[in-house]
């Protein structure tokens, strides 16, 4: 995955609270069976309307207007060797209440079969929420399943083309604040500012943020289906596009065809436990990855010859960042955008030769006797900088392949509100405080971070999520790789023993976020398989790609 922007992110009495009130273990800090938690007041959840599922007129009979897209309709110039078209038809605001509101735009895309068209596949990039109108690039070059199936990509409802939602800019404010820093006046600094920016996303968004969920998204799908003509669609999502797959295929079992969920979220559970797995995924990747990677190239890099000697020359820049962050064309670079920057390049080893550069500028930048920074190595920083604002949850969205994709307010907006729209999300000041205090000493990387959790400041009532059981669903394909560090494999292989059905490839020695159309061609065929020929597999285990040789080493 390319560079992001994002805010993200004891003793016997720490143990206890965490233990009962968030999916942290008392001993680990690992998720485990959901304990019994108190509920915040502003989280209880409502009942999620069952609605019948009838289309008015004008919205079903409505025509897909393809065109070839512009640049302003996809943020950038369109790829000159993919015909890429674009369209938007109209949903109503609610879907448990059609008249009400006012319409709502849905902008999607099409990179029409080379053959007769006899399927559409919508793909999604994840989020949860973000824009994927040019995403059906990512699989431009899948020449398998182009021959018969329309590739489709759409902007969810509140994100890129689509009718926007909102925060005003606020998700950011308290960005520069270290959550390292445990002093009490820092923690309620970070904590201010969290709640603020939540407060916002829900004033700035209005009446159309509460309907800003996975349960409105999926009629929105299923309407979009219908004006393909298809009976039937199939599905290819990554990440967050898991858990949208996954739920329009549990409320619309009869219109789901071949599901291919890749790098999944624990979705048969909440957001919060979802998301409580990448502290370990992240530490992990970092760690058993990247670490002993940029260590066997000590040579080259000189950042360490192990990878626990590198982590530690990692802690000194950090800390010197900490105490003096760098200036650089009117910007700082402080600890929280280092962090930001290795949580970005951890989703692709792709990336791991610019995370060294990147991590070796850092280290020149703050040395006692600082020289110069390669050209290279500061163009990089100036990317990074540009472009990473993350601590706490992490966003779960695939790049691609053509580009790094871009994220504004609205996609922020809606990266915050959906966890917050649906099923409870549990907790406090106190316990988010102590539950960052555990998981920081055993993940360091991420796990200081967890305090900002947006959904406990939420004052509207999120509504139910149904039960994610897979029962009556057409079997599913999920693909995850062992290592991956914002869906780790724990959450997916619990989603996989409680989705009925499922089929489940493991990518061994891989940490990729995004295994599907990428560069592991014997993955492609077992999905191609699936998604082409309707071939579903049995679970088995598929050998990954190897980690990359960077530029000048070992002769290359």
């Amino acid at each position: 995955m390319t560079t992001l922007r994002r805010t993200v992110v004891a003793g016997s009495l720490a143990t206890a609270l965490v233990a009962s009130i968030a999916p942290a273990a008392a001993a680990t800090g690992t998720p485990t069976e959901e304990p019994p938690r108190q509920r915040t007041t502003q989280q209880a959840t409502t009942a999620q309307p069952e609605i019948a599922h009838e289309v008015p007129e004008r919205y079903a009979e409505q025509q897909l207007n393809w065109h070839a897209c512009t640049s302003e309709e996809l943020g950038s110039e369109p790829p000159k060797e993919y015909d890429l078209e674009c369209a938007t038809y109209r949903t109503p605001q609610d879907w448990n209440d059609a008249d009400a509101g006012e319409d709502i735009t849905i902008a999607v895309s099409r990179l029409k079969a080379k053959g007769d068209s006899t399927a559409s596949v919508l793909t999604n990039p994840g989020g949860p929420g973000a824009p994927g109108r040019n995403f059906p690039l990512r699989l431009a070059g899948q020449d398998r399943l182009r021959e018969h199936q329309d590739v489709i990509g759409f902007d969810p409802r509140g994100t890129g083309h689509s009718t926007n939602i909102t925060c005003g800019g606020a998700i950011g404010t308290g960005d520069s604040l270290d959550p390292r820093d445990r002093s009490r006046e820092n923690l309620k600094l970070i904590l201010d500012a969290t709640e603020y920016a939540a407060d916002s996303c829900q004033l700035k968004s209005g009446e159309l943020g509460p309907l800003i969920n996975t349960f409105q998204t999926t009629h929105d799908m299923d309407l979009l289906r219908s004006l393909l003509g298809r009976e039937k669609i199939n599905w290819v999502g990554y990440s967050a596009g898991t858990w949208l797959g996954a739920h329009y295929a549990q409320r619309f079992p009869e219109h789901t065809g071949r599901f291919v969920l890749d790098s999944a979220t624990e979705f048969t559970t909440t957001w919060q436990r979802s998301f409580d797995w990448q502290p370990l995924g992240f530490e992990r990747r970092w760690r058993e990855d990247f670490l002993p990677w940029m260590a066997k190239y000590d040579e080259q890099y000189g950042f360490g010859d192990s990878g626990e000697r590198a982590r530690q020359t990692y802690e000194q820049v950090r800390a010197a960042l900490a105490e003096k962050p760098v200036e650089l064309d009117g910007e700082k670079v402080g600890p929280n955008e280092l962090d930001s920057a290795i949580a970005g390049m951890l989703y692709s080893k792709a990336a791991f030769p610019s995370l060294a550069e990147y991590l070796v500028s850092l280290r020149e930048l703050t040395g006692e006797k600082m020289r110069t920074a390669s050209p290279t190595a500061l163009d990089n920083v100036r990317k990074l900088l540009a472009n990473t604002k993350a601590r706490g949850p992490q966003p779960l969205v695939v790049d691609n392949g053509h580009g790094a994709q871009q994220y504004d307010d609205a996609y922020d907006a809606s990266f915050w509100t959906i966890p917050c729209n649906e099923g409870p999300w549990y907790g406090n000041r106190m316990t988010a405080t102590w539950q960052s205090e555990l998981m920081g000493r055993e993940w360091p990387l991420l796990g200081w971070g967890w305090l900002i959790q947006p959904c406990i400041f939420w004052k509207g009532k999120p509504i139910d999520l149904p039960e994610m059981d897979g029962e009556g669903v057409p079997p599913t394909l999920i693909v995850q790789s062992e290592h991956d560090p914002a869906t780790p494999i724990e959450g997916a292989r619990r989603a996989h023993e409680n989705f009925e059905g499922s089929r489940m490839i493991t990518v061994t020695d891989e940490g990729d976020h995004g295994i599907y159309a990428g560069d592991n061609p014997a993955v492609d065929e077992v999905v191609e398989d699936y998604l082409v020929d309707g071939i579903v597999p049995e679970d088995q285990s598929i050998p990954g790609a190897p980690l990359p040789t960077p530029d000048g080493a070992n002769g290359s």
